[in-house]
């Protein structure tokens, strides 16, 4: 079960989606937070995913003090089947 961490007064329950049995020939999203560093690791992880076959998407929130927009949120959604978030500082 996840709880959303966003302030919320009353948390929302979320239940867990099943885990990808494998990445291999899945579309991943490389979430970068804007926090300084962020993208050092995220090239790291798209490295590693890539020499894996895995096909990478880039994306970023405009900023690490709020949760990413609702329309990025859907776009990453609707077409990635897992994602990655980068918090580095």
């Amino acid at each position: 079960m996840l709880l959303d961490p966003t302030g919320e007064r009353t948390p929302t329950r979320r239940e867990r989606l099943p885990r990808l049995a494998s990445l291999a020939g899945r579309k991943v999203a490389l979430l970068d937070i804007s926090k300084p560093r962020g993208d050092v690791f995220l090239n790291r992880i798209e490295r590693h995913l890539v020499e894996h076959g895995v096909e990478v998407v880039r994306f970023s929130k405009p900023t690490f003090t709020k949760p990413a927009p609702l329309d990025l949120r859907q776009q990453i959604a609707a077409t990635c089947d897992a994602v990655i978030e980068a918090l580095a500082d």
